[in-house]
């Protein structure tokens, strides 16, 4: 069997009632949570290419993080993320074995079955 690669993930947190400076502490502390979850890499996406309808602040994405994950600690991040943001607005995106999945949940059902479409879809690569 081949060794697998790690995973990417990108999620974008979506809180009109939070100002720029809100949604930006909000993010680094989502950051920090997940880097305390022995992941590979978390960080805030610096603005390279600002897709139509985000907003920057200080050089990176408001709202943006992406985060690099072993195997061994995907359904550990997946559980994470269920729990730390199911009733907010999130687009998940998941990069595995050179295939992506794209994710929009606006409450915590919604956000269940993402996480399990996630699941099998990683499972499957």
């Amino acid at each position: 069997m081949t060794e697998q690669s790690n995973i990417k993930f990108t999620i974008a947190l979506g809180n009109p009632n939070l100002d720029a400076e809100e949604q930006e502490r909000e993010t680094r502390n989502l950051v920090r949570e997940i880097k305390d979850l022995d992941v590979e890499s978390a960080e805030l996406v610096a603005v390279t290419e600002t897709p139509k309808g985000s907003k920057a602040l200080g050089g990176f994405l408001l709202g943006v993080l992406q985060a690099e994950v072993s195997m061994a600690n995907f359904k550990k991040v997946l559980g994470f993320v269920g729990d730390r943001l199911g009733n907010k607005t999130v687009e998940l995106e998941v990069e595995a074995n050179g295939k992506k999945l794209k994710i929009k949940a606006s409450s915590q059902q919604e956000l269940a079955a993402a996480l399990e479409a996630a699941q099998k879809f990683v499972a499957v690569g």
